[in-house]
């Protein structure tokens, strides 16, 4: 579903980490994409009921509820979604949890846009 249909929710805390992640996701040709944002778990859940995106992209460490929660909470719910974190931390431990928890990838900052291509191209179908 490359192109135009695929929907993206970046969930960030920081506004300026959403721009950019959204920068890097234009420069690897998912630009003519519907990219929304939230700046938490909680506003993230609330976005993902009311319209349920293609690709869910999160930070980890968040205020309110975190990127693994916002991942339980909608497992918990039987809401399914692809799903994926950009965070700043990626040790052993977080990304065998992410992947448990039924997260697609884990992309550790700083990023590049290949870094973004290579996992997107499987998971977003």
């Amino acid at each position: 579903m490359e192109g135009n249909d695929v929907e993206i929710l970046i969930v960030d805390d920081s506004k300026a980490m959403r721009m950019i992640v959204a920068r890097v996701l234009k420069k690897a040709g998912y630009g003519d994409n519907d990219l929304r944002e939230a700046c938490n778990g909680v506003e993230a859940l609330a976005a993902i009921k009311e319209k349920c995106p293609d690709l869910v992209l999160a930070d980890w460490n968040m205020p309110e509820m975190t990127g693994i929660e916002l991942l339980q909470a909608l497992k918990a719910e039987g809401i399914e979604v692809n799903f994926g974190f950009v965070t700043s931390e990626s040790t052993a431990e977080m990304r065998e949890k992410a992947v448990v928890n039924g997260a697609l990838f884990l992309i550790a900052k700083p990023f590049t846009v290949e870094s973004f291509q290579d996992v997107l191209s499987s998971a977003v179908k």
